[in-house]
């Protein structure tokens, strides 16, 4: 007899099907699980199961737990480098891409979530799609939001697709959508859309990829051939930028010349990747959003250090790792000490 609990999954799924439907998708599961195909009748069974999700709420009524406010606008607008003068003032609105910050629970979450979404994750979880990545989000804005706006809103599981392959791995895109109001009035909608998918097992090994090398950003690549790294800097109103553009966000001026950078620099922010594994790359490892003492920030790998003591603020140092007879990058080495959460 089996270790209990083994077949725990199949009998999750086929509970939800008809009696003629559970051999095919015990079927489809270990399929999905041995990464073997899977017979036609199985993958529609399993996909017509994902679909009747469609419509089922997420939220009813959620309630944003704090009315539009000024110093929530103040905070996005410097982390996001946003001066636009509409967001500040007597007469402010809100920044639109803020539609979804209104909404969001915070640690504590919200009340008034419904189960759909979490079984239809559940659903995937137990036929082998464990992996999730957000791909992307739309937004549509109504009318602008401005400070003391009370936000209420419903969301719907609005699409579940086909059964995709991918270079992650094949699994299912799974849409939401959120119909945001304030004081009953329609705002805007945010969709927002991930990948539930199972992972594509990768061989170790590899080469990494390739810089894509073009005639904007050909003097970065070869300032790193020389061992410099390079900024552009605008020549009308000094102001420095990276990466590489042909014109300045500043001024919207096409001259340029460059600086070199001193190699100093700090951690602004970083992540620690554990999954999915990629070819060429051994996780986990740090990857960190470094600011350089002259004013601009890169993402580059942080080298000698145990990825787990990486932290916000930690002092780094330009270095440059080649990686094989064609490929060296310049990544930053954590120097003596470090920074604090």
């Amino acid at each position: 007899m089996p270790p209990r609990g083994r077949f725990r999954p199949v009998l999750t799924v086929a509970r939800y099907l008809t009696d003629s439907q559970k051999r095919i998708v015990a079927t489809t599961w270990f399929g999905m699980r041995r990464g073997v195909a899977m017979s036609a009748e199985g993958l529609e069974a399993f996909t017509a199961r994902l679909k009747g999700y469609e419509g089922r709420p997420v939220a009813v009524t959620g309630v944003g737990k704090d009315p539009v406010n000024g110093p929530m606008i103040r905070h996005w607008c410097e982390a996001m480098g946003d001066t636009n003068p509409a967001y500040t003032g007597p007469d402010a609105i809100a920044p639109p891409t803020m539609l979804q910050v209104w909404t969001m629970g915070g640690l504590s979450g919200h009340t008034g979530r419904t189960e759909a979404y979490d079984e239809l994750l559940r659903l995937l979880d137990e036929a082998g799609c464990t992996a999730v990545v957000a791909t992307d989000c739309e937004q549509e804005y109504l009318r602008p939001l401005r400070p003391g706006d009370e936000v209420t809103f419903d969301a719907v599981i609005e699409s579940v697709s086909d059964r995709k392959r991918t270079k992650l791995g094949t699994g299912y895109f799974v849409t939401t959508r959120m119909d945001v109001r304030a004081d009953g009035e329609p705002v805007g909608t945010h969709r927002f859309r991930i990948l539930k998918y199972a992972p594509t097992r990768v061989k170790p090994g590899g080469r990494r990829p390739r810089p894509v090398i073009n005639r904007d950003n050909a003097g970065f690549w070869e300032g790193v051939r020389r061992h410099r790294l390079l900024i552009q800097r605008c020549t009308d109103c000094g102001t420095p930028r990276f990466p590489w553009l042909p014109g300045c966000g500043a001024c919207g001026s096409p001259e340029w010349d460059t600086v070199e950078a001193s190699g100093e620099g700090t951690v602004y922010s970083y992540v620690v990747v554990h999954h999915p594994p990629f070819p060429a790359f051994a996780p986990p490892y740090a990857v960190g959003l470094i600011e350089l003492a002259e004013g601009v920030r890169m993402v580059s790998n942080v080298i000698g250090v145990p990825y787990d003591k990486v932290r916000i603020g930690m002092p780094v140092r330009l270095d440059f790792v080649r990686y094989d007879d064609e490929l060296e990058l310049p990544v930053f080495r954590a120097r003596d000490g470090g920074g604090e959460e």
